[in-house]
């Protein structure tokens, strides 16, 4: 898929950031840095690669997205809705007694969703499943299985349990991508539990690994078509992000990892992130 241009995938990814930021001050809680920061890399999966169709969202030949990382919930919900699975006006019920749009997403309540998230770790254990699925029982080779995991998520024994799972069967449809944002809830990575060298643990699993700027669309998207290429192996992307990205006093700061802005940071944080949009609009068509 891909009609739209990189430059008009840049600002879906703002409008999901402003929707981010409006969802999460409506409801006084969740999570901004992680879904600031993915963003671009969910507009282009969406807008770009995944082969998916909206008004048929169980279509039986469709790339299936798992977001195992389910507390970046928003920026999956603002993508959805932005792709037109469902009417934006929605999103203002995020985490609200009834909602389809609770804090971690729900399988059976919206359309486009694959999986429950819960524990972290546990999304790339089903992502693996249904990439065996895929590849032994259905025998088809053109679709694929994108799922998206946080560093801090790394921690957990379970995501590795997946890794050698998945390289033993040499799972090509199989596609990781790694939101290196260098932050958890509780501080940096690397004062939390260091992760270096990531490339070559993946390597060492047996993965195909590519690093790749994860604000830059083109490198996504470029990075995503080589790892369909590999189909002997499963593929991991390690996608370096800027938490908070968009809104200067979010960027780079843990604290923001999983606290709402209020009515008053809200605002300021559309106030920058329109002001991008406007400067899209006039200069960087």
């Amino acid at each position: 898929m891909g009609g739209l241009s990189y430059s008009q995938v840049e600002k879906k990814a703002n409008s999901i950031r402003q929707s981010i930021i409006k969802m999460l001050a409506e409801a006084g809680s969740g999570h901004p840095g992680g879904p600031l920061g993915m963003a671009d890399l969910m507009a282009a999966l969406y807008f770009k690669v995944l082969n998916i169709q909206p008004d048929e969202p169980s279509w039986s030949e469709r790339d299936l997205f798992v977001m195992s990382n389910g507390h970046c919930a928003p920026v999956l919900y603002a993508t959805l809705a932005e792709r037109g699975f469902f009417d934006k006006n929605e999103l203002s019920s995020l985490r609200k007694l009834n909602s389809r749009l609770q804090g971690h997403p729900e399988r059976e309540m919206l359309p486009g969703l694959e999986t429950t998230s819960g524990p972290l770790g546990s999304g790339l254990s089903q992502a693996a499943g249904m990439a065996y699925a895929m590849q032994y029982l259905e025998r088809n080779p053109q679709r694929h299985v994108y799922c998206t995991m946080g560093d801090g998520e790394l921690n957990e024994g379970n995501i590795w349990e997946a890794a050698m799972f998945a390289s033993k069967y040499q799972l090509g449809q199989l596609i990781g991508i790694i939101d290196r944002n260098n932050i958890q809830i509780s501080g940096t990575t690397d004062q939390v539990m260091p992760l270096e060298n990531l490339r070559s643990k993946w390597e060492g699993f047996g993965w195909h690994v590519q690093e790749v700027d994860g604000h830059n669309i083109e490198s996504i998207v470029e990075a995503c078509s080589m790892a369909r290429a590999i189909t002997n192996r499963p593929s991991v992307i390690i996608a370096h992000t800027v938490p908070g990205k968009g809104v200067d006093f979010m960027e780079y700061d843990y604290r923001w990892h999983g606290k709402a802005p209020s009515q008053q940071e809200a605002a300021r944080a559309l106030e920058q992130l329109q002001s991008y949009s406007g400067y899209m609009e006039t200069d960087h068509v």
